[in-house]
């Protein structure tokens, strides 16, 4: 892997624990990338941070790790001291020492929020959480919806340090006491741009408005763009926030090789087919627009050899783990989306992304082909131009601040598709007559009964 995405600045030369640069070591983390060199000086010293970086350049780390050492250091602060003396011998005063014993306290949890605005992405934060935290003794609970209410409810009940989460189902379970919000130490928004889009914002508010004033706690505020609306909500409830910015030059989207080619409707399935028999990529992401176009591409490239699987908005929670654990595993090679899945997925080592379909919002292209390239990797972004969605392609181009190169559909790149069997809309066997009414039909009469000439 690449490390030209990595700055100068080392892990170790930071205000971290021991406890945490072991965690690091242990995860292969030395390096700091630009978003996490800007930001973690000023966290580990209680500042609140709003930082603008786009996915895949380590802003989840950064808040974890800030996350982490301030509970450290919130619990060292508050461990009061009292000298005491321990007698070693009953029976020789002058040999017994002087120790410190510290009082017992009661924590109240939990001590830490992270919220983040899809289930995928909770999912990612706590898989990373529990990564970068082995040598140190905090808990997490995870909250999503969709799935295992009860056993995130007992989780949640059972005093855990840190909680990640969308902000529905914390929400649900704040409203029926499983937990407190009074004790929060540290607060982080996760895409909160994200959030406006998805209309969690009164929501997030709800829950900051729960929580010890912004003074008092440490506050974390990271997204993609940091527009007016989202420096609002960090003026609003954070503390004197500094605003840090990656500008796009310094993130990893160089690594990724954008083209795009310029097909006849008719077009699109042969090459897309040609593609994959070109580059054989063994994991990409096929981006389209809507449901009906992901069923039938996966069924399209199941009938011509292809391993795959369609993620959409409707994919019941547990279906779309198993999805994605077999996309991770290389059970799947291709994982054919909707713009569900471009945001909050971090998985690792997909070489190509392709857009099937142009996104019709500027953004989500910069989110997409984010799947591709991270941490300092290379990949490959090809959008198709087609005739149904050309009209995004000047607006992307315009919001990159660049010419996607062109390359020509040739012959050799069209290739011949095998056509999927369409199902029978009923079986043989099923095909019933249509029900008569209660009465029987009476037969008809003969012609000559029915007055009809011989």
């Amino acid at each position: 892997m690449s490390t030209n995405h990595l700055t100068q600045t080392r892990f170790s030369n930071l205000e971290l624990s021991d406890a945490i640069l072991r965690s690091l070591k242990e995860a292969d983390f030395n390096q700091c990338t630009p978003i996490q060199d800007k930001t973690l000086p000023l966290a580990l010293r209680g500042k609140d941070v709003a930082g603008q970086a786009q996915t895949g350049t380590g802003k989840t780390a950064a808040f974890l790790l800030a996350t982490f050492q301030y509970l450290i250091n919130d619990v060292a602060d508050s461990d009061e001291e009292e000298e005491g003396i321990d007698y070693l011998d009953d029976d020789d005063p002058d040999k017994a020492e002087p120790i410190k014993v510290i009082k017992d306290r009661t924590i109240n949890y939990p001590r830490a929020i992270i919220l983040a605005p899809t289930r995928e992405l909770a999912i990612q934060i706590h898989k990373d959480a529990i990564s970068l935290s082995k040598r140190l003794s905090l808990s997490f609970a995870l909250v999503y919806g969709g799935t295992d209410y009860q056993k995130q409810l007992a989780k949640v009940k059972s005093n855990v340090d840190i909680i990640i989460g969308t902000p529905g189902r914390i929400i649900d379970f704040y409203k029926q006491n499983a937990f407190t919000l009074d004790h929060i130490k540290v607060m982080v928004l996760d895409e909160a741009d994200r959030m406006f889009d998805l209309g969690f914002i009164k929501d997030i508010r709800y829950l900051l408005r729960r929580m010890p004033p912004p003074d008092r706690r440490l506050n974390l505020l990271f997204s993609a763009t940091l527009s007016y609306k989202v420096t609002e909500l960090a003026y609003e409830h954070m503390y004197n926030p500094v605003l840090v910015k990656i500008e796009t030059e310094e993130v990893t989207s160089k690594a990724i090789n954008q083209s795009a080619y310029c097909p006849a409707n008719d077009q699109k399935l042969p090459l897309l087919i040609g593609l994959l028999k070109h580059y054989q990529p063994q994991r990409s992401i096929i981006f389209v627009n809507t449901k009906r176009c992901a069923e039938e591409l996966e069924s399209t490239l199941t009938a011509n050899g292809y391993s795959t699987a369609a993620l959409s908005g409707d994919v019941p929670q547990e279906k779309r783990q198993k999805l994605l654990n077999s996309f991770q595993e290389n059970s799947i090679a291709l994982l054919i989306a909707t713009d569900v899945a471009a945001r909050g997925l971090h998985i690792p080592d997909v070489s190509h992304v392709i857009n099937y379909d142009l996104p019709q919002d500027v953004e989500d292209y910069v989110h997409r082909i984010g799947r591709t390239a991270r941490f300092g990797a290379s990949g490959e972004a090809i959008s198709f131009i087609c005739e149904e969605y050309a009209y995004s392609m000047p607006d992307i181009e315009e919001y990159i601040g660049q010419k996607i190169p062109i390359k020509a559909v040739s012959k050799e790149l069209l290739a011949d598709i095998v056509k999927p069997e369409r199902k029978p809309r009923f079986r043989p066997e099923q095909r019933t007559k249509r029900p008569n009414s209660s009465r029987e039909r009476k037969p008809k009469a003969p012609a000559s009964v029915r007055g009809n000439p011989q």
